[in-house]
């Protein structure tokens, strides 16, 4: 069976940019992702990381 769909995606023109897009997005999305983790303000993380341990929170 994987040879079937091998042999069909090696007929189709410019089916190699494919892989590489998806390698492209991917580390787009890495990079934009640890750049948010560590652009973050350290306030608002403690201030998160205390909700949980909070007992005056209304449910």
């Amino acid at each position: 069976m994987f040879e079937q769909i091998k042999h069909n995606m090696e007929t189709i023109a410019g089916v190699a940019i494919y892989p590489i897009l998806s390698l492209l997005i991917f580390f787009a999305f890495f990079i934009g992702l640890a750049f948010w983790v560590f652009s973050y303000k350290k306030e608002k993380i403690d201030e998160l990381s205390q909700i949980p341990l909070d007992d005056n929170q209304q449910v």
